[in-house]
Protein backbone atom coordinates (compact mmCIF):
# COMPACT_ATOMS: atom_id res chain seq x y z
CA UNK A 1 0.00 0.00 0.00
CA UNK A 2 1.49 3.59 -0.90
CA UNK A 3 1.44 5.51 1.90
CA UNK A 4 -0.59 9.26 1.46
CA UNK A 5 1.50 12.48 0.91
CA UNK A 6 0.69 14.05 4.52
CA UNK A 7 -1.30 16.93 5.64
CA UNK A 8 1.84 18.78 7.22
CA UNK A 9 4.75 18.91 3.91
CA UNK A 10 7.04 18.90 7.07
CA UNK A 11 6.55 15.55 7.31
CA UNK A 12 7.47 14.72 3.70
CA UNK A 13 11.27 14.98 2.78
CA UNK A 14 10.90 14.00 -0.62
CA UNK A 15 7.90 13.55 -3.26
CA UNK A 16 8.61 10.14 -4.38
CA UNK A 17 9.81 8.86 -0.73
CA UNK A 18 7.14 6.35 -0.56
CA UNK A 19 7.65 5.27 -3.86
CA UNK A 20 8.29 1.11 -3.44
CA UNK A 21 9.94 0.98 -7.55
CA UNK A 22 14.10 1.57 -7.03
CA UNK A 23 13.76 4.88 -8.84
CA UNK A 24 13.85 6.83 -5.80
CA UNK A 25 16.48 5.11 -4.43
CA UNK A 26 18.52 5.39 -7.40
CA UNK A 27 17.90 9.64 -7.11
CA UNK A 28 18.58 9.53 -2.81
CA UNK A 29 22.11 7.68 -4.65
CA UNK A 30 22.63 10.53 -6.53
CA UNK A 31 21.79 13.06 -4.50
CA UNK A 32 24.02 11.53 -1.54
CA UNK A 33 26.83 11.86 -3.98
CA UNK A 34 26.47 15.49 -4.65
CA UNK A 35 26.44 16.23 -1.11
CA UNK A 36 29.87 13.85 -0.16
CA UNK A 37 31.30 16.45 -3.48
CA UNK A 38 30.37 19.27 -1.62
CA UNK A 39 32.07 17.90 1.84
CA UNK A 40 35.53 17.47 -0.46
CA UNK A 41 34.51 20.58 -1.60
CA UNK A 42 35.17 21.66 1.76
CA UNK A 43 38.17 20.01 2.89
CA UNK A 44 40.32 20.78 -0.64
CA UNK A 45 44.05 21.77 0.01
CA UNK A 46 45.19 24.75 -1.31
CA UNK A 47 46.79 24.12 -4.75
CA UNK A 48 43.72 22.40 -6.20
CA UNK A 49 41.95 25.18 -7.97
CA UNK A 50 41.57 22.51 -11.04
CA UNK A 51 40.06 19.95 -8.97
CA UNK A 52 37.75 22.36 -7.09
CA UNK A 53 36.70 23.81 -10.92
CA UNK A 54 35.91 20.26 -11.83
CA UNK A 55 33.88 19.19 -8.50
CA UNK A 56 32.09 22.17 -9.64
CA UNK A 57 30.91 21.01 -12.46
CA UNK A 58 30.08 17.76 -11.40
CA UNK A 59 27.90 18.67 -8.75
CA UNK A 60 25.55 20.06 -11.67
CA UNK A 61 26.23 16.99 -13.87
CA UNK A 62 25.18 14.70 -10.85
CA UNK A 63 22.14 16.56 -10.50
CA UNK A 64 21.24 15.79 -14.23
CA UNK A 65 22.25 12.43 -13.69
CA UNK A 66 19.89 12.17 -11.05
CA UNK A 67 16.72 13.30 -12.79
CA UNK A 68 17.36 11.68 -16.29
CA UNK A 69 15.80 7.60 -15.05
CA UNK A 70 12.67 9.80 -14.03
CA UNK A 71 12.80 12.86 -16.45
CA UNK A 72 14.38 13.69 -19.50
CA UNK A 73 17.69 12.52 -20.44
CA UNK A 74 20.57 14.78 -19.13
CA UNK A 75 23.78 13.02 -19.50
CA UNK A 76 25.21 13.41 -23.39
CA UNK A 77 28.06 12.27 -25.10
CA UNK A 78 30.18 15.43 -24.34
CA UNK A 79 29.69 15.15 -20.42
CA UNK A 80 31.70 11.82 -20.82
CA UNK A 81 34.19 12.90 -23.19
CA UNK A 82 34.71 15.95 -21.04
CA UNK A 83 34.87 13.67 -17.81
CA UNK A 84 37.44 11.01 -19.73
CA UNK A 85 39.43 13.82 -20.58
CA UNK A 86 39.49 15.12 -16.96
CA UNK A 87 40.12 11.76 -15.92
CA UNK A 88 43.17 11.66 -18.40
CA UNK A 89 44.56 14.83 -17.15
CA UNK A 90 44.47 13.83 -13.77
CA UNK A 91 46.25 9.91 -14.46
CA UNK A 92 48.94 11.58 -16.51
CA UNK A 93 49.99 13.61 -14.10
CA UNK A 94 50.37 10.65 -11.36
CA UNK A 95 51.35 8.18 -13.82
CA UNK A 96 53.21 5.30 -12.32
CA UNK A 97 51.90 6.21 -8.79
CA UNK A 98 49.66 3.22 -8.20
CA UNK A 99 50.70 0.06 -10.30
CA UNK A 100 48.11 -2.23 -7.78
CA UNK A 101 45.65 -2.13 -5.27
CA UNK A 102 45.93 0.47 -2.63
CA UNK A 103 44.24 1.12 0.68
CA UNK A 104 41.63 4.10 0.57
CA UNK A 105 43.20 6.15 3.18
CA UNK A 106 45.02 9.22 3.56
CA UNK A 107 44.61 13.33 4.39
CA UNK A 108 41.30 14.86 4.10
CA UNK A 109 39.30 14.95 1.57
CA UNK A 110 41.00 11.78 0.24
CA UNK A 111 38.83 9.36 2.32
CA UNK A 112 35.76 11.51 1.29
CA UNK A 113 36.50 11.22 -2.35
CA UNK A 114 36.80 7.42 -1.31
CA UNK A 115 33.30 7.73 -0.58
CA UNK A 116 32.17 9.55 -3.86
CA UNK A 117 34.10 6.63 -5.55
CA UNK A 118 31.64 3.55 -3.83
CA UNK A 119 28.72 5.36 -4.01
CA UNK A 120 29.40 6.04 -7.64
CA UNK A 121 29.65 2.22 -7.99
CA UNK A 122 26.27 1.94 -6.06
CA UNK A 123 24.54 4.02 -8.49
CA UNK A 124 26.00 1.80 -11.67
CA UNK A 125 24.49 -1.26 -9.53
CA UNK A 126 21.07 0.85 -9.50
CA UNK A 127 21.03 1.51 -12.78
CA UNK A 128 21.34 -2.22 -13.36
CA UNK A 129 18.47 -3.06 -10.81
CA UNK A 130 16.46 -0.45 -12.93
CA UNK A 131 16.84 -1.99 -15.59
CA UNK A 132 16.40 -5.78 -14.75
CA UNK A 133 13.27 -3.94 -13.27
CA UNK A 134 12.28 -2.92 -17.02
CA UNK A 135 12.88 0.79 -16.48
CA UNK A 136 14.71 2.68 -19.72
CA UNK A 137 16.96 4.90 -19.70
CA UNK A 138 19.84 6.37 -21.91
CA UNK A 139 22.83 4.25 -22.45
CA UNK A 140 24.82 7.44 -21.68
CA UNK A 141 23.67 7.11 -17.59
CA UNK A 142 25.84 4.15 -16.82
CA UNK A 143 28.61 5.13 -19.19
CA UNK A 144 29.08 7.93 -17.12
CA UNK A 145 28.38 6.81 -13.90
CA UNK A 146 31.58 4.44 -14.25
CA UNK A 147 33.85 6.83 -15.50
CA UNK A 148 32.62 8.72 -12.77
CA UNK A 149 33.40 6.32 -10.38
CA UNK A 150 37.13 5.96 -11.38
CA UNK A 151 37.32 9.67 -11.59
CA UNK A 152 37.03 10.01 -7.78
CA UNK A 153 40.08 7.53 -7.56
CA UNK A 154 42.34 9.37 -9.52
CA UNK A 155 41.59 12.43 -8.06
CA UNK A 156 42.68 10.45 -4.75
CA UNK A 157 45.80 9.68 -6.19
CA UNK A 158 46.19 12.83 -7.86
CA UNK A 159 45.57 14.37 -4.41
CA UNK A 160 47.94 12.27 -2.54
CA UNK A 161 50.53 13.15 -4.73
CA UNK A 162 50.31 17.15 -4.22
CA UNK A 163 50.63 16.27 -0.62
CA UNK A 164 53.45 14.38 -0.95
CA UNK A 165 51.39 11.45 0.41
CA UNK A 166 52.16 7.83 -0.57
CA UNK A 167 50.05 5.28 -0.91
CA UNK A 168 49.92 2.06 0.72
CA UNK A 169 49.50 -1.26 -1.25
CA UNK A 170 47.25 -3.34 -0.50
CA UNK A 171 48.22 -7.12 -1.13
CA UNK A 172 45.78 -9.76 -1.51
CA UNK A 173 45.37 -13.28 -0.13
CA UNK A 174 42.52 -14.17 -2.11
CA UNK A 175 43.67 -13.67 -5.78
Amino acid sequence: MRRPKPDDLREWCYPFIYETRLTCNYEILTDELCCHIGVVLAALPEGCDDIRADLEQLQSLIYNLNGSVRGRNGIFEQDIKWLKGRYSHYQQQTEGRVTGFVLPRGPAPVPQLHLCRCTGKKIVRMLVRLEEEGRRFAETLPRFANVLANFFFVLTVAIKARLNVEEVPYISVNY
